[in-house]
């Protein structure tokens, strides 16, 4: 048989394959074929496996030789907002002065600092200033990225910024998933009325997000949107959050939520109820929402990059959560504010030193674990037969060295959908 591609002789060929996500044990099995190949046809994986048996079975139009090389799927970055423009360098240095996240933020900092550039910006510029950002995550490996609304904060500028979303999706490689994060701060016009401004969220904002969606790039290739809210102190309350997530659900999107990042508020019990995808942060879960995580199909996305960033000790207990049977994920968060950053890798190696993760659990946890956290594992997240060809080359021996090894890039080819970037 014909193929387009034959990626032969790799040290190690990961395929990070599962029919589900992966939890307990089986975060630590990755697939591994040594001396492995793929075989890549009209941008889908046709057979992955031994070098010799491939290679007695296809004769290809191109050939790569991965000898001494790492060959993995493309990463997929679950949790971002990196849909924004400029940047908040100044309260880095407020933060290395000793101010705190939520001291930032009630001066009018943080989100709405940003918010308030991106009302003031044109769709153009917000598709330029985010299309850099996209090719950054693209050359360290990050096929797939969810990209969040909630810089904007009215109905005109959160669907400038779905808009925006949009245009890139149509015209990068990257594949993006759309999440509408209306509810990220209350704005500066609504200081004192979170109710009010709740509501406007439930009136408005999510119902001509639900009509721009219906006709948009996403629909048409069965891409998902997602309703998110950021359920914490001095942003929305327990009772506003599940209101917004239940609008959302009613109007077809699915579901995430930000929980348990500074203040345990009971977030993760009534997220699973809704039968939420994912539930992201975790920072301050305890014991019993952690098991009730574990009995549940949602997936935990914990962002250390956050801490890191914000040179915090307390990271979210994903050691434990893996130990309980939840099904975990990591993605960047990559923002101006708490967490910029576009890389995976850097997540992994930080993730595996303070939350005690084995490199094939954090690989996991960037494949095919955060394709089931943004709806996409019919297509994305591991090395199998049908699936989209996402497919890295790493300049290392063994998959390893993506966590063991960290300040640089070890990602030497990028392919997607089968096509050398």
């Amino acid at each position: 048989m014909t193929i387009d591609l034959l990626i032969h002789s790799a040290a190690q060929l990961v395929t990070c394959a599962s029919d589900k996500p992966k939890r307990g044990a089986a975060m630590a099995d990755v697939g591994l074929i040594e001396e492995g190949a793929i075989a890549i046809d009209n941008s889908l994986i046709v057979a992955v496996g031994n070098t010799s048996e491939l290679q007695s079975q296809y004769d290809a139009r191109q050939t790569i030789d991965a000898s001494g090389k790492v060959v993995c799927p493309g990463f997929v970055d679950s949790h971002t907002h990196i849909a924004y423009v400029g940047d908040r360098t100044a309260e880095f240095e407020m933060r290395i002065r000793g101010a705190t996240y939520q001291e930032i933020m009630a001066a009018g900092g943080g989100i709405l600092n940003t918010m308030h550039q991106v009302r003031a910006a044109s769709l153009d510029q917000l598709v330029a200033e985010t299309r850099v950002r996209l090719d950054e995550m693209l050359a360290l490996g990050t096929t797939t990225v969810e990209i969040k609304t909630g810089y904007g904060l009215d109905t005109e500028n959160e669907i400038k910024l779905l808009r925006a979303i949009e245009t890139l999706a149509e015209s990068h490689s990257v594949d993006i998933v759309p999440t509408f994060l209306g509810a990220h701060a209350i704005p500066p016009e609504y200081a004192g009325l979170s109710n009010d401004y709740t509501q406007l969220v439930i009136d408005e904002m999510i119902p001509t997000a639900a009509e721009w969606y219906r006709t948009s790039y996403f629909a048409k290739r069965n891409i998902p949107i997602f309703i998110d809210v950021f359920c914490e102190k001095n942003a929305f309350t327990l009772d506003q959050s599940r209101r917004i997530l239940q609008t959302g659900k009613d109007h077809y999107f699915q579901v995430k939520a930000h929980v348990d990042e500074f203040t345990r508020l009971g977030g993760v019990p009534w997220a699973l109820e809704l039968g939420a995808a994912s539930v992201d942060h975790l920072d301050v879960t305890g014991f019993d929402d952690r098991d009730s995580l574990a009995h549940s199909h949602t997936i935990g996305v914990v962002l250390p990059a956050v801490n890191f960033n914000l040179g915090s000790s307390q990271f979210a207990d994903a050691r434990a959560l893996i130990d309980t049977g939840a099904a975990l994920a990591l993605a960047t968060d990559y923002n101006p504010g708490s967490a910029p950053c576009p890389s995976l890798p850097l997540v992994m190696a930080i993730a595996c030193r303070y939350q005690k993760l084995l490199p094939a659990e954090a690989l996991n946890a960037v494949t095919i674990n955060a394709a089931y956290a943004v709806g996409m594992t019919d297509r994305l997240g591991s090395l199998v037969p049908g699936k989209q060809a996402d497919v890295l080359i790493v300049d290392a021996p063994d998959y390893r060295h993506l966590a063991y090894r960290f300040g640089g890039n070890l990602v030497g080819t990028v392919i997607k959908r089968g096509k050398l970037l």
